[in-house]
């Protein structure tokens, strides 16, 4: 997801939901298609609607990968996938759009994580490892772009309230015989604050770190998963 300058212009709760709509489908295509020249032309589009620039991108890539399966059982190919679509998938918006940003000396890069990133997680070794992999992209990116005045930092989302987090407990249930309801309450038990992240919830620190609220703030995550990763 990518916004410009008219950002500055309008509310950027508005923005936000109004740029998914414009460039999200882009983005969506251009991970499909896995590929570089596709993903540069979606750079290319974006600055087209945005009358040149490219203020913030809001990177996220996640498939989910195997499901409760140790890492022994993995297959090599099921890894690899993830690896591309979920790190390599991530890198490749960083590096279109940086270019823009580095010319306008201006840019706010959040990359959506993991809480999985920031803890181990049994039966996950895939997705995992996609995970910590954002933590070091996201940080030795900031090293790399912090003196052209471009903040980049990760959101760390624990499980989140939508059809994937449904999708993930109806999986995990099947594959252990346990019931959706035990599963799901499970997580809930895992959080300190006892209750699931919400799209909301995520989408409130992206606009922090979206905005200059968090000038000051780079090379970091935030964690949006309410204590599950404490």
């Amino acid at each position: 997801m990518f916004i410009s300058d008219f950002a500055i212009k309008k509310p950027i709760v508005t923005v936000v939901s109004m740029v998914a709509l414009v460039v999200f489908g882009l983005f969506a295509l251009a991970q499909l298609l896995n590929g570089a020249g596709q993903v540069a032309a979606m750079v290319e589009r974006a600055k087209d609607f945005f009358n040149g620039r490219i203020d913030i991108l809001v990177n996220a890539a996640g498939a989910t990968g195997p499901i409760e399966t140790p890492v022994w059982e993995i297959e090599d190919a099921d890894f690899e996938a993830l690896l591309r679509i979920n790190v390599r998938g991530m890198f490749l918006p960083i590096k279109h759009a940086l270019p823009t940003m580095i010319g306008q000396r201006y840019g706010k890069i959040v990359n959506i994580g993991g809480g999985s990133g920031l803890r181990g997680y049994k039966y996950r070794a895939a997705y995992s490892s996609t995970k910590w992999a954002v933590r070091g992209l996201t940080r030795t990116t900031a090293l790399d772009v912090g003196e052209y005045n471009i903040n980049v930092n990760a959101i760390m989302p624990g499980i989140v309230e939508t059809p994937r987090m449904d999708r993930l407990c109806r999986e995990k249930a099947r594959k252990r015989g346990w019931t959706y309801e035990q599963v799901y309450q499970e997580y809930v038990d895992e959080m300190a604050l006892k209750r699931i992240t919400t799209p909301q919830d995520v989408a409130n620190a992206v606009v922090f770190l979206a905005s200059d609220d968090s000038r000051q703030i780079t090379g970091q995550e935030i964690a949006v998963c309410g204590g599950w990763a404490v």
